[in-house]
């Protein structure tokens, strides 16, 4: 997992709550067993006109000209703002996979569903709740001026709005570090190597029989 520490980054609004995450990745993508490849179907059904199946040819298909990842003005963004309750519906890690392969960073909303939550922190995905105030004046923010980019500063635990304000988030702090030292769960755990080395070699002396083939 790449360390995050700060990133600047265009921003998308998807001006709607309680987006689930089968509109995120929808259900027939899920076939794979890589954890790779999602991103060019995230939110497939919003944004193509055409059923989407896995092994399409995406360069093919019609695009939704009214769905706003699909707008010029908006193509190559990294900072998704969005609304209350992002990532509900079934638990799939996909989802994140999704919006990551997709390009995105940093997702900016007043509330997510919990697994959906957990998940982007383990997977390198940075989702910020700010309140619904704070929200809507960022969506505003963004219909009004043209590329708005904004700057997240981990560490600092600040969005930075250019020429306005400066918001501030709360973030659990095993979670920042984790994102900070770019650890997911397995290199946590590593960090501990030699005193797990140390342990199972005194278990070996101290209970010999659960070692023998």
């Amino acid at each position: 997992m790449e360390p995050f520490r700060q990133h600047t980054g265009l921003v998308v609004p998807l001006d709607r709550a309680n987006v689930d995450t089968d509109a995120i990745i929808p259900k027939q993508f899920l076939k794979s067993i890589k954890r790779t490849g999602f991103g060019a179907n995230a939110f497939d059904e919003w944004r193509y006109m055409d059923h989407g199946e896995p092994g399409m040819d995406n360069s093919k298909r019609s695009l939704n000209p009214n769905f706003v990842l699909n707008q010029s003005r908006y193509q190559g963004a990294t900072i998704l703002l969005t609304r209350k309750n992002f990532g509900c519906g079934s638990s799939r890690e996909h989802a994140p996979w999704a919006l990551q392969q997709f390009g995105f960073k940093v997702i900016i909303a007043p509330s997510y569903a919990d697994i959906f939550f957990n998940n982007c922190y383990k997977n390198g995905l940075l989702p910020i709740v700010l309140s619904e105030v704070e929200v809507d004046h960022l969506f505003n923010i963004v219909a009004a001026t043209n590329g708005l980019k904004l700057s997240v500063d981990l560490e600092l635990q600040i969005v930075d709005v250019p020429n306005a304000e400066t918001y501030k988030f709360q973030v659990e702090d095993s979670r920042k570090q984790s994102l900070l030292n770019g650890w997911d769960e397995i290199g946590r755990t590593l960090r501990h190597n030699e005193k797990i080395k140390a342990y199972e070699a005194a278990r070996a002396v101290r209970e010999p029989w659960i070692f023998n083939s």
